[in-house]
């Protein structure tokens, strides 16, 4: 039995094929979000990877920001839902799945058998989000995805005050002209982030163990600075950008 999870981002496309919701056959991550061609790209992908036909699926679920966008599927399932689902298929021990998204950030609480029990969310604000990240870093003019290592080469950790993305925007521009280097500043964007993750985490409640989703928890800068505010290890598996994907997957073979 094959079932796919196809978890559309604002600013990524995932996608996982399951065999008999246990085995992934192919996996496709694609640095495109919904409106663009990243969703058919995504999809398309993973099907020659895993080399087989769209009617060899047995069903088909999508999550994520852009989940109604897409047409080529059975059904759609809360992102929410997928991340927890597919968190606990990845790490079992996990009861606290924090989500920080291109556009939200979500605390979620597991069960001991992985049911979602509770969460809270910020949906209203893009501190502490992907798109947070990618307005530093383009201010910066490094890519995204090398922020985590770049702030490994920091010395000191330059505060950025400001918790609004605008305001934080011509802070970052300010301590640029001061000639602060770039890694010091990056370690202060991260902790930026964290601090206002934990606080959301927080309102939650924090219960081991703790573990990141989603594509911002390749960002090592952020784990480690999530970890030192929660004063709690943070869990990253190698899968931790399909964890929505793969919950969405997951929920398309129960429902067969």
């Amino acid at each position: 039995m094959l079932t796919m999870g196809l978890d559309i981002g604002s600013t990524a496309c995932k996608s996982i094929i399951l065999r008999d919701g246990e085995q992934i056959l192919a996996r496709s991550v694609v640095p495109l979000g919904t409106g663009t061609v990243g969703p058919r790209k995504a999809f398309g992908e993973a099907l020659d990877l895993a080399g087989v036909a769209r009617s060899e699926i047995d069903r088909i679920l999508l999550t994520g920001y852009g989940r109604f966008s897409f047409d080529d599927a059975d059904g759609q399932m809360s992102e929410v839902s997928c991340h927890a689902r597919g968190i606990y298929f990845l790490l079992p021990s996990v009861r606290t799945v924090v989500d920080i998204g291109g556009q939200d950030v979500k605390a979620l609480r597991l069960s001991e058998k992985g049911a979602l029990e509770n969460f809270v969310m910020n949906d209203k604000c893009a501190a502490g989000t992907g798109r947070f990240l990618g307005v530093m870093a383009g201010v910066m003019n490094v890519k995204t995805e090398d922020l985590g290592a770049l702030s490994e080469g920091a010395t000191e950790e330059v505060s950025i005050s400001n918790t609004c993305t605008v305001f934080a925007e011509s802070e970052v521009i300010s301590r640029l002209s001061a000639g602060v280097r770039l890694a010091d500043l990056t370690a202060g964007i991260h902790a930026s982030v964290a601090k206002r993750v934990a606080s959301l985490v927080f309102r939650g409640g924090v219960v081991r163990d703790v573990a990141l989703s989603g594509g911002v928890a390749l960002n090592r800068g952020v784990v480690r600075a999530l970890a030192r505010e929660l004063k709690i290890d943070v869990l990253v598996h190698p899968d931790c950008q399909m964890a929505g994907a793969i919950g969405a997957a997951l929920f398309a073979r129960q429902q067969l």
